[in-house]
This record gives structure tokens, C-alpha cells and sequence, in this order.
């Protein structure tokens, strides 16, 4: 989807979230904590919602499709990818060129 590709290649860090899903506020958080400001899509608020989860399934996520999480135009993956690379020490030097400096 056009959308999808669009807002991943203009973007380092972009989350694909629902507002009512726990697990995107979590990998949100984390991301925010550690001093990335992620683009967060939330997908139920957008038109194209059902589009949108489609595309994201077909291009990899599991389902339910969201978060998904996409670093440098890479489909990271979700909650279960994202917390494993970050407990074996390799999300940090995925993000640290979208780390602010304060």
C-alpha cells in the first residue's frame, strides 16, 4: 500500500498502532524512552484502516497487525521482535541514529 510505503520511506521510526492496543502504547513508550521520537500511525483513525492492516499483514506482520514497527524502511516486526532485540542488546544500535541528544 502507497501509504504504508510513504510514511516508512520519509520517516527513521514509524509505529503502526491501534489507540485501544496496550502493546503499541508499551513499544511507544519504550521507544520514547529510549530518546526516540517514533512516528506513531494510529491505524484505527485513518480511512484506510482496513486497507492498512491488510497491507501490513501481507508484508509480514503477524496478526493482529499492529504495532508494527518499521526502522530505517525496515519492517522490524512487533511487540515479541521488538522486546527481543532490546533484551539481546541490538535495538539500541538499530535506533541510534534517531536518538535526540538531550
Amino acid at each position: 500500500m502507497e501509504k504504508i510505503k510513504s510514511l516508512v520511506s520519509e520517516n527513521g521510526v514509524v509505529i503502526f498502532t491501534k489507540s485501544t492496543c496496550c502493546l503499541c502504547y508499551a513499544v511507544t513508550i519504550l521507544f520514547q524512552e529510549l530518546g526516540v521520537s517514533p512516528l506513531v500511525h494510529e491505524i484505527d483513525h485513518d480511512p484506510q484502516a482496513r486497507d492498512m492492516e491488510k497491507a501490513l499483514l501481507k508484508q509480514g506482520c503477524n496478526s493482529p497487525p499492529v504495532p508494527a514497527v518499521y526502522i530505517c524502511g525496515k519492517l522490524v516486526g512487533s511487540t515479541n521482535e521488538v522486546m527481543s532485540l532490546h533484551l539481546s542488546g541490538s535495538l539500541i544500535p538499530l535506533l541510534k541514529p534517531y536518538q535526540s541528544l538531550s
